[in-house]
C-alpha cells in the first residue's frame, strides 16, 4: 500500500514538473529554449513528457483550427488587398528605383567633392600638427645653426654659452626626435672641437706673442723714456705734478677688456698693426698692441668647461718655456747696441704682457708666478750682461749700453719689478767703463804727444791769445804786457791735454747719470778715475814719449816745462770737479787729485833724459878727438872737435832759459862733471904711455877752453868758481908737470 501510495506521489510530482515545462516551452523565447530541454532529458522521465508534449501539441492545433475557420473569410479578404497592394507596391518599388538611380547620378559629384573635402580636411590636420611639431623643433634647429655660425667666425665663447642652452633647454623638448639623437651625440664632439680650436687660438697667439715681444718691448721702452724726459723737463721747471707715471697711470692707456664678442677680437691672432710712431709723436701703449682676446676666451671657455687649472698649467708652462728662449742672449750681441737692444726689448715685451695678464685676469698667473720669472730673469740678464759687457773696448758702446740698461731698468720699474740688482751691477760695469776710457784716452794722449811740435805755442793777435788762455788756465801779467806776436811757454800739447781730462772728467760723468747716485758717490767715483787717469794712462804716455830713442833735448826741455804748467793745473782740475758736482774738496773722505805727482815724476824723468842726453851728446863729440901724445908741435888753440862741443853746450843751455833754474844748473854742472871725466879718461888711457910737451900743451889748451866755458856763467844762478869746480881735479892733473 505504501509502494503505491509513494508511486502515485511521485507521478503527480513529475505530472506537475512536466506541465511546468510545457508551460515555459509556451512562454519562454526559443533562444532560451535550451536550458528547459536539458532539464527534460536530465530526468527519466522524457517519455512520458513526450508524450504530454504530443498532447499539448494536438490540443493546440485543434485551437489553431477552430481559429481559423472562424478567421477565413477574413483571412480571403486580406489576400484580395494583398494582391491590389502588391501591384501599388511594385510601382512604388519602380518609382524609388528611378529617384535611387537619380540620386546616384546626381550625388556623385557630390561624393567626390565630400572625398576632396575629407582629404583637404585630413591634411589640414596633418598641415596644423606639422606646423606645431616644427614650431618646436625651429628653435632648436635655429640654436644649432647658430653655434655652427659662432664656430664658424671663431666665436667660441659665444658658441659654448649657445651648445648650453641648446643643451639644457630646447634640446629636452624635443627629445624624442631622431635628429635631436644625432645633436645630443655631437654635443660631447662639439665642445673638444670648441676646446680644440680655442687652443689652437691660444697657441696662435703665443707664437705672435713670443715673435712680436721685441716691439711690445721697444714700445714700453719708448714710453718710459718719453716720460723720463718730461721727468726731466718737469725738474728744470716749477713743480706743477708728479714725477714719475704711476704704475696706475700706465694702465690707464690700455687697461680695458676687449669684448670677446667683438669680430676684431674674434678674428686676431694676438698682435694689432700699429705703424711705427715718430719719436716726437706720441707713443701708443705697449699692450694697446696686443689683442689678449684669445687668453681671455680661451680662459672663458676652459673654465665654463670645467678644466681652469689644465688651461691654467699649460699657459704658465709654455710662457716659461718662452721666457728661457727671450733670456737667451745672441752670441753677437756684444757687438753692436741693436744686439743689446732688441735683448731688452724682448724681456721687457715678455713682461709687460705677463703683467697685463696678472691684473686683467683671476689668477691665470699670480704674483709669485711674475716674482719667480723675474728672479730667474734677473740673474740670467745679468749673466749675460757681465759676459758680453766684457768683450765691449769702445767706451761709447759701454756708454749707451749702460743708458739702455737704466731704461730697461726705468721700464720694469714702472711695472713693479724690483731692479736694485740691475743698479749694482751698473757699478760693477762703471769700473770696466773706466778701463775702456782709459785704453781710450791712452790712444788719444799718443796721438797728442806724437803730433806736438814741442815748441811754444805761437799767438799773433789778442784772438788768438784769449783762445789759448779760454783752452788752458794760464795768467802771465808780463806775457800780457808783451807786444805781438809773442809766444806761450809751453807747447800745444799742454791745452789739449788740459781739455781732454775734462773730457774725461765729462765722459765718467755720463755714466753717473741716471745711477741714483749721492753727490759725494759722483765725485768720488770721477775723482778716483782721474787719478787713474793721471796716474797710469797720462804718466804712462808721457814716459813712453820720454824715453823715445829719438827724442831730442828741445823736446825734452820742452816736456819739463809743459808737464810744470800741467801740474799747476791740477787745482783747476779739482776747482772744475766740484763744480759739477757741488762736493766740496773740504767733505770727509774727498779723494784728491794725485795729478801734481805725475807730473813731478815725468819731469823727473825728461830731466834724467836731459842729463843722459847731454852726456851721450858730450861722447859723442869726444869720439871725434883725436889726440896725438907723442906730437913735437905746440899747438895755440882748443882742438876744433872741443870747440864744436861748447858751442853744442852753448846753444842748447840757452835754450834752458825757461827751465826751472836748478833743472838748468843742474844739467850745466852734469855736463861739465861728465866732460871733465871723460877728459880725464882720454888723458888716463891705458895706451897712452908717454906725452910730450905739445900734447900736453894741446889738451892744456882743450880744458881752458872748458875753464873758460864754465867762467862764462851758460846757466845763471851758479856761485863764482861753482861750475869751474867740476874742472878742478883735471887742472890740478894738468899742473903737476
Amino acid at each position: 500500500m505504501e509502494r503505491g501510495k509513494m508511486a502515485e506521489a511521485e507521478s503527480l510530482e513529475t505530472a506537475a514538473e512536466h506541465e511546468r515545462i510545457l508551460r515555459e516551452i509556451e512562454s519562454t523565447d526559443t533562444a532560451c529554449i535550451g536550458p528547459t530541454l536539458r532539464s527534460v532529458y536530465d530526468g527519466e522521465e522524457h517519455g512520458r513528457f513526450m508524450e504530454k508534449l504530443e498532447t499539448r501539441i494536438r490540443n493546440h492545433d485543434r485551437e489553431i483550427e477552430k481559429m481559423c475557420n472562424f478567421h477565413y473569410q477574413g483571412f480571403v479578404d486580406s489576400i484580395t488587398e494583398l494582391l491590389k497592394v502588391r501591384g501599388e507596391a511594385q510601382k512604388l518599388k519602380n518609382q524609388v528605383t528611378d529617384t535611387n538611380r537619380k540620386l546616384q547620378h546626381e550625388g556623385k559629384e557630390l561624393v567626390i567633392a565630400m572625398e576632396e573635402l575629407k582629404q583637404c580636411r585630413l591634411q589640414q590636420r596633418n598641415i596644423s600638427a606639422t606646423v606645431d611639431k616644427l614650431m618646436l623643433c625651429l628653435p632648436v634647429l635655429e640654436m644649432y645653426s647658430k653655434l655652427r655660425d659662432q664656430m664658424k667666425t671663431k666665436r667660441h665663447y659665444p658658441a659654448l654659452k649657445t651648445l648650453e642652452h641648446l643643451e639644457h633647454t630646447y634640446l629636452p623638448q624635443v627629445s624624442h626626435y631622431r635628429f635631436c639623437k644625432v645633436m645630443v651625440d655631437n654635443i660631447p664632439k662639439l665642445r673638444e672641437e670648441i676646446k680644440d680650436v680655442s687652443m689652437s687660438d691660444l697657441k696662435d697667439f703665443l707664437e705672435s706673442i713670443r715673435k712680436h715681444s721685441d716691439k711690445i718691448g721697444e714700445t714700453a721702452m719708448k714710453q718710459a723714456q718719453q716720460q723720463r724726459n718730461l721727468d726731466n723737463i718737469v725738474l728744470q721747471q716749477p713743480r706743477i705734478g708728479s714725477k714719475r707715471k704711476s704704475k696706475k697711470d700706465a694702465y690707464t692707456i690700455f687697461d680695458t677688456e676687449i669684448e670677446s664678442t667683438s669680430p676684431k677680437s674674434e678674428q686676431d691672432s694676438g698682435i694689432l698693426d700699429v705703424e711705427d710712431e715718430e719719436d716726437d709723436e706720441e707713443v701708443p701703449g705697449a699692450q694697446d698692441l696686443v689683442d689678449f682676446s684669445p687668453v681671455y676666451r680661451c680662459l672663458h671657455i676652459y673654465s665654463v668647461l670645467g678644466a681652469r687649472e689644465t688651461f691654467e698649467n699649460y699657459y704658465r708652462k709654455q710662457r716659461r718655456k718662452q721666457a728661457r728662449l727671450v733670456l737667451q742672449p745672441p752670441s753677437n750681441m756684444h757687438e753692436t747696441l741693436d744686439g743689446y737692444r732688441k735683448y731688452f726689448n724682448q724681456i721687457v715685451g715678455f713682461f709687460v704682457v705677463e703683467d697685463h695678464i696678472l691684473h686683467t685676469t683671476q689668477g691665470l698667473v699670480n704674483r709669485a708666478y711674475i716674482d719667480e720669472l723675474w728672479e730667474m730673469a734677473l740673474s740670467k740678464t745679468i749673466a749675460a750682461l757681465r759676459t758680453h759687457s766684457s768683450y765691449c773696448s769702445d767706451p761709447n758702446l759701454v756708454l749707451d749700453l749702460k743708458n739702455l740698461i737704466v731704461l730697461f731698468a726705468d721700464t720694469l720699474q714702472v711695472y713693479g719689478f724690483p731692479v736694485n740688482q740691475l743698479f749694482d751691477m751698473l757699478l760693477e760695469i762703471r769700473d770696466q767703463y773706466s778701463e775702456t776710457l782709459l785704453k781710450k784716452w791712452a790712444g788719444i794722449f799718443r796721438n797728442i804727444l806724437d803730433s806736438d811740435n814741442y815748441s811754444p805755442i805761437p799767438v799773433t793777435s789778442e784772438e788768438m791769445y784769449k783762445k789759448v788762455v779760454g783752452q788752458f788756465p794760464f795768467q802771465d801779467i808780463e806775457l800780457e804786457k808783451q807786444p805781438f806776436p809773442k809766444k806761450f811757454p809751453f807747447s800745444e800739447f799742454v791745452p789739449k791735454v788740459y781739455n781732454q781730462i775734462k773730457e774725461f772728467i765729462y765722459a765718467c760723468l755720463k755714466f753717473s747719470e741716471d745711477l741714483h747716485l749721492s753727490s759725494t758717490e759722483v765725485d768720488d767715483m770721477i775723482r778716483k778715475s782721474t787719478n787713474l787717469l793721471l796716474t797710469r794712462t797720462l804718466s804712462n804716455s808721457l814716459q813712453n814719449v820720454i824715453k823715445r830713442k829719438n827724442i831730442g833735448l828741445t823736446e825734452l826741455v820742452q816736456i819739463i816745462i809743459n808737464t810744470t804748467h800741467l801740474e799747476k793745473s791740477c787745482k783747476y782740475l779739482e776747482e772744475f770737479i766740484t763744480n759739477i758736482t757741488n762736493v766740496l774738496p773740504e767733505t770727509v773722505h774727498t779723494t784728491k787729485l794725485y795729478g801734481t805727482t805725475t807730473f813731478k815724476d815725468a819731469r823727473h824723468a825728461a830731466e834724467e833724459e836731459i842729463y843722459t842726453n847731454l852726456n851721450q851728446k858730450i861722447d859723442q863729440f869726444l869720439q871725434l878727438a883725436d889726440y896725438d901724445w907723442m906730437t913735437g908741435d905746440l899747438g895755440n888753440k882748443a882742438s876744433d872737435y872741443l870747440v864744436d862741443l861748447i858751442a853744442f853746450l852753448r846753444s842748447t843751455f840757452a835754450v834752458f832759459t825757461h827751465l826751472p833754474g836748478k833743472v838748468a844748473q843742474t844739467a850745466c854742472m852734469s855736463a861739465c862733471k861728465h866732460l871733465a871725466t871723460s877728459l880725464m879718461q882720454l888723458l888716463l888711457e891705458a895706451e897712452v904711455r908717454q906725452l910730450t910737451l905739445g900734447a900736453l900743451q894741446q889738451f892744456n889748451l882743450d880744458v881752458r877752453e872748458c875753464e873758460q866755458f864754465a867762467r862764462s856763467g851758460p846757466v845763471p844762478g851758479f856761485q863764482e868758481d861753482t861750475l869751474q869746480l867740476a874742472f878742478i881735479d883735471l887742472r890740478q892733473a894738468l899742473n903737476l908737470p
